[in-house]
């Protein structure tokens, strides 16, 4: 995971976020949905929403091995700071 400084008026989305992180690893909507056990439809609607609920978020973070939480901790210290 590569530290990314956020600004206060970036605009944080995390499902893109999982959406850029997904692709970086080559992996599909579909592997995504069999690993928190959902629909692709639900991987689809995640991608759309900036903020997820957080034990969608542990799971997601457990199926791609990377942690979505330090990004979100990350933005909550810039946003501190700013």
């Amino acid at each position: 995971m590569t530290k990314e400084k956020h600004t206060k008026n970036e605009d944080f989305h995390l499902g893109q976020r999982i959406k850029a992180e997904l692709a970086r690893q080559g992996r599909t909507a579909t592997w995504l949905a069999k690993q928190v056990h959902c629909t692709p439809e639900n991987i689809y609607k995640t991608y759309r929403q900036k903020w997820v609920t957080m034990p969608m978020l542990f799971e997601i973070s457990k199926a791609l091995d990377y942690d979505f939480f330090k990004e979100c901790s990350a933005y909550l210290e810039a946003e501190k700071t700013n």
